[in-house]
């Protein structure tokens, strides 16, 4: 997304649904902010109220979906994919409340949180949008997979590519230049995908307990079981592409440079975000009057995130 004036939604925006890994059913309200907000989570419910901000900081793990959280626990879960549609579409400030654990899966896209944003609008706010411009290369690698930052003028631009034994995925690629248009058109009806030899395992583990057909590409060893089929011959890196536009949210502004990744996923797209912002080196603040000096970057040296390794295959997204 590229530099201007910052937006918010346009009114409040309800959605609910059940959360893919839970399984609990939860309401999504996405309420206006005023400039500066940045994306804030609101957990509300019987127990009280908890916040938290989207930044590098907010991330409590990355285990089988992205979760954010606090000193005192998790605080909500799942948020990918609402945080690539509000990146995607260019919306800068919300508040996210909800009275669940997690975010709600829908259909395993994005698709309905765009098209929830885009029947409201969005407001165009006063403030000028600050952009984090990466300055030099940055580069994590875990296994097989790393995924990398470098310098680009222009927006986000991400590249992706996935390579996986079982013969109905294989390898894909993907790349483009992130805009509303490309993100709506392209990437947000792009589905999450498990596979069928997992489900056992994940719900002996308890995860998966809301997934089903209607929300999640289920893999065969030789075919895809949702009876409708793909919604896009590569939808399995497309999705991927989503993720890690999801991820990349987490470093609390929108980006400016090119991203790039090989087998990747949550843990090694977080990975990333926090290699970068560790190197005051690394990248520069930017908006649509003038290049920031390195003495405005705030401190990302706050508490330590969790890396949690994968409770299952990093090709489940």
């Amino acid at each position: 997304m590229k530099a201007g004036r910052q937006t918010t939604v346009r009114d409040r925006i309800v959605l609910t649904g059940l959360g893919v890994h839970s399984g609990a059913l939860a309401t999504l309200s996405l309420l206006p902010a005023k400039a500066d907000t940045g994306i804030v989570f609101l957990r509300v419910g019987d127990e009280g109220e908890r916040s938290v901000r989207v930044g590098p900081d907010s991330v409590s793990t990355t285990e089988l979906a992205t979760v954010l959280g606090d000193d005192s626990g998790a605080v909500v879960a799942t948020v990918e994919h609402l945080l690539a549609a509000l990146s995607g579409l260019g919306v800068d400030n919300a508040i996210c409340e909800i009275d669940g654990p997690e975010v709600p899966i829908m259909d395993g896209s994005a698709a309905a949180f765009v098209a929830a944003i885009e029947a409201v609008g969005l407001r165009t706010l006063a403030a000028p949008r600050r952009c984090i411009r990466i300055l030099k290369p940055i580069k994590v690698a875990m296994g097989r997979g790393w995924g990398e930052l470098r310098p680009r003028d222009g927006g986000l631009r991400v590249e992706v590519e996935i390579d996986f034994d079982n013969p109905t995925i294989g390898r894909q690629a993907y790349a483009a230049d992130i805009d509303p248009a490309t993100f709506r058109r392209d990437l947000a009806r792009a589905r999450t995908f498990g596979f069928l030899a997992d489900v056992s395992r994940l719900w002996g583990a308890g995860y998966a307990l809301g997934a089903s057909l209607d929300n999640t590409l289920v893999v065969a060893e030789d075919r895809v079981l949702n009876p409708e089929g793909l919604r896009y011959a590569d939808e399995f890196v497309r999705h991927k592409t989503l993720d890690a536009i999801g991820d990349l949210a987490l470093a609390g502004a929108p980006l400016i440079g090119l991203y790039r990744s090989y087998c990747g996923g949550h843990r090694l797209n977080y990975a990333v975000v926090r290699a970068l912002l560790a190197d005051a080196t690394a990248w520069c603040w930017t908006d649509a009057l003038a290049e920031r000096p390195a003495a405005s970057r705030p401190s990302y040296a706050g508490r330590g995130a969790q890396l949690a390794m994968p409770a299952f295959r990093a090709d489940h997204s």
